[in-house]
């Protein structure tokens, strides 16, 4: 475990911080619900070969992936604040573009469009690490969670401007609710600008990195961000398919808007207390129980395809994700030091949403040659594996071994 320079530890402040990228998470987590919600749907109806109909979400993934390290160059140079205001700026671009991409019927413009709204996730994604960057140890976790803890509002903000904004345009389905992803956008940028976090000289604050390799070389390091991978990537899976599979069940969309709207709560609402739950518990502890809620949601959605079974599954799902990744994202920040912070949140955000695109791309796939069911059973093995690592690294703590 590496501290942080004492300068830079003020719990006062971090906690105003949690605050401001709390409600920056909520307006972006609301745009991110309203894409997931319809991409696929408007994919659907611009693509001919339906089997692509969820590349739009696949290209917003990408998107996250692709500026992950760009992101965390740039605030290296300009600080957090400037960063994150830019990166909801690209949010409000791409929204914009994605509304007139409907507009004119382009598949592909949409797609570059859900490319620069995964942009500001890009960005985004670094806003749970931001929070902690003057938190102390024993504020470190609760802070990651207070971050994470303003996506409950995003689950019911982004469903409802979906339902209530679908057709607002005439004639242009959906294409109004990307309207209204370009003003949270712009009213996030306005929020982030409320930042208050030092930014540290670029050669002050690099002095004493180790190389990257040498910092991967850790299997702690490794594990936790597998950890990341998985729970993101398993609920990744699961949701881009949801709204399809609901509306090939003979469900609707608004009833698609509304179920979506559940795992989201369930992703964010545990925030408040998953925190106090890694203090007492443990991080492995938590990520372990992560990993076996996932499991039950696949059980429960192979039960069956009513809208409980698509319900009960979505909430497993996402109560499981907010276990195992932000146990994860806790114990990724115990491996590095903080000269090292930029370099190794870019690394592991990378390999997540990179491995989130997959499944994104997989999951259109899958869905439209195999069936929901087939979604489903490719959850177990990678579930199984996190789930026994994590067990081995606890074991070997308790043995006074810290990988």
């Amino acid at each position: 475990m590496f501290s942080k320079p004492a300068a830079l530890i003020d719990d006062g402040r971090a906690r105003r911080n949690a605050i401001v990228f709390s409600v920056a998470q909520a307006l972006y987590g609301a745009s991110a619900s309203v894409l997931v919600t319809v991409g696929g749907l408007v994919g659907y109806s611009l693509v001919s070969d339906k089997s692509l109909a969820t590349i739009p979400i696949t290209s917003f993934v990408v998107g996250i992936a692709a500026t992950t390290i760009p992101a965390a160059m740039l605030m290296r140079k300009v600080g957090r604040r400037a960063g994150f205001v830019f990166g909801a700026l690209l949010g409000a671009f791409g929204a914009g573009l994605a509304a007139y991409a409907i507009w004119i019927g382009s598949f592909v413009v949409f797609c570059m469009a859900a490319a620069l709204i995964g942009s500001y996730q890009g960005f985004a994604g670094f806003y749970r690490y931001a929070a902690a960057d003057t938190a102390s140890e024993s504020f470190k976790s609760r802070a990651v969670s207070w971050v994470l803890a303003g996506g409950v509002a995003s689950a019911l903000i982004g469903p409802m401007v979906v339902i209530w904004t679908k057709d607002s345009i005439p004639g242009v389905l959906y294409a109004g609710a990307f309207v209204s992803i370009f003003f949270l956008s712009l009213l996030a940028a306005g929020i982030l600008g409320f930042i208050d976090i030092p930014h540290v000289d670029e050669k002050i604050a690099t002095k004493g990195a180790r190389p990257l390799r040498e910092i991967l070389a850790q299997p702690r390091l490794l594990i936790a961000i597998f950890c990341c991978m998985v729970s993101y990537a398993t609920m990744n899976l699961v949701m881009t398919s949801t709204p399809l599979a609901m509306v090939a069940h003979s469900h609707s969309v608004d009833d698609a808007a509304i179920v979506i709207q559940w795992p989201i709560v369930a992703m964010y609402a545990p925030s408040f207390f998953t925190g106090s739950l890694i203090a007492r518990f443990g991080k492995e502890t938590i990520i372990a129980t992560g990993m076996v809620l996932l499991s039950l949601s696949g059980i429960a959605a192979l039960a069956g395809t009513d809208m409980i079974n698509f319900w009960l599954a979505l909430v497993l799902l996402g109560i499981g994700w907010n276990f195992g990744f932000i146990g994860g994202t806790t114990l990724v920040l115990d491996c590095y030091r903080a000269s090292e912070l930029n370099k190794v949140q870019a690394a592991s955000d990378f390999s997540i949403f990179a491995t989130v695109g997959v499944a994104s791309f997989t999951s259109g796939v899958m869905l439209n040659a195999f069936g929901w069911q087939a979604v489903q059973y490719s959850l177990f093995p990678l579930v199984a594996i996190v789930f026994f690592l994590i067990l081995f690294v606890k074991r070997r703590a308790k043995q006074g071994v810290i990988l």
